[in-house]
Parts: C-alpha cells; structure tokens; sequence
C-alpha cells in the first residue's frame, strides 16, 4: 500500500487554514466560529433542529443549546414546535434573517470569488472528491471506536 503521508499532511494544513480562517472572520465580527456555523447552517432556508446541526456539523449539543439560547435572547432565532415529533425547529426571525444577511454576505463573496478561482484551475469534481475523503475518514475512525 503506498504511503500517503506527505498528501494527508498537506489537506489536513489546508483544512486548518480553511477552519482558521472562518475563526479570524468570526472573531472580527465579534462571534464566534461555532455560532458562525449555525448561522450559516440556518441561512439554507431549510428547517432545521439541534440535533440536525449537531449532527452535521459535528459541533456539540451543549454548545449548540447554548447558542440557540444566545440567538433566542437577542432576538435572532425563535424554536418553533415539530409537527411529529418533539424536537422544535429553529427559525431566524427577521432580525436574525437581517443579521445573517450582513455577516454571511461577506463570507458567501469570498467564498464564491475562492470557487471561481479554483474552478478555474482544477475540476469541479474536487469538491466531490472532498466529500469522498471525509465520509471515508469517518468511516475508519468509527471502525477504530469499536
């Protein structure tokens, strides 16, 4: 089997840069990275659930209660009942919807500008590739769990 080595060290520097840089944006706009992420996981107009962002995020339920109490105090966010279930669904509230249109708009434009650029260079598919790589890395960590 060929060792891979020195190709993992450079996605995993470049997936640091990548979580560094949201970090220093958060900070700058005087939030931080985990409650950047739920707003960014609110803004797909998709409902969503603790456990929901929880789980695809991999930010834990603690930290996620403890925001969504954060964003529900100042006004952002309302919990709004499931239809079947017991879990409430997060809303923005028009507030919330204003705020995150201020903050991820900055981040939606760099974002874009980087796709482009990247596009431009490489295959689309990398994306997909990436995608690949960390239901792969999952996978063999949970196998090690056991």
């Amino acid at each position: 089997m060929k060792n891979y080595d020195s190709e993992i060290r450079r996605f995993m520097l470049a997936i640091n840069k990548i979580d560094g840089v949201y970090y220093y944006f958060a900070k700058k706009m005087g939030i931080n990275e985990n409650t950047l992420a739920v707003l960014y996981a609110l803004d797909d107009g998709q409902p969503h659930s603790q456990k929901q962002i929880c789980r695809q995020w991999l930010i834990p339920k603690t930290t996620i209660s403890t925001i969504i109490k954060e964003l529900i105090d100042i006004g952002y966010v309302n919990l709004v009942p499931g239809k079947h279930t017991k879990e409430k669904t997060i809303c923005l509230t028009e507030n919330g919807q204003n705020y995150v249109n201020k903050i991820l708009s900055i981040v939606y434009e760099a974002e874009q500008q980087a796709m482009e650029r990247t596009q431009r260079e490489f295959s689309p598919e990398f994306v997909e590739a990436m995608e690949h790589f960390s239901d792969y890395l999952c996978e063999e960590f949970e196998k090690r769990e056991q």
